[in-house]
């Protein structure tokens, strides 16, 4: 009986955690990532276009990335998950 108790207390103790890095990292809406993902976009030297901010709706995200001429995958530089609820 102690076994599964403390089984259940760690199991319970793991999903408050993961609730709690989901609700403390990312960004509070859509339109915040979107502002942030913009703003690193300016930074970059984006004379050639290759650099673009992109929303992701299943993975509810931005994405900052590069893409490349010559029909290669676009290289991700970085993302901006936003919290869905």
């Amino acid at each position: 009986m102690k076994v599964v108790n403390l089984v259940t207390q760690l199991l319970f103790l793991l999903v408050l955690v993961l609730f709690l890095i989901y609700f403390l990292t990312g960004y509070d809406s859509a339109f915040e990532a979107d502002q942030y993902c913009h703003s690193y976009l300016s930074s970059y030297d984006n004379l050639s276009g290759n650099y673009g901010c992109d929303h992701d709706t299943e993975t509810h995200q931005w994405i900052l990335y590069e893409s490349n001429d010559n029909k290669e995958p676009a290289t991700i530089i970085k993302k901006f998950r936003y919290k869905f609820l």
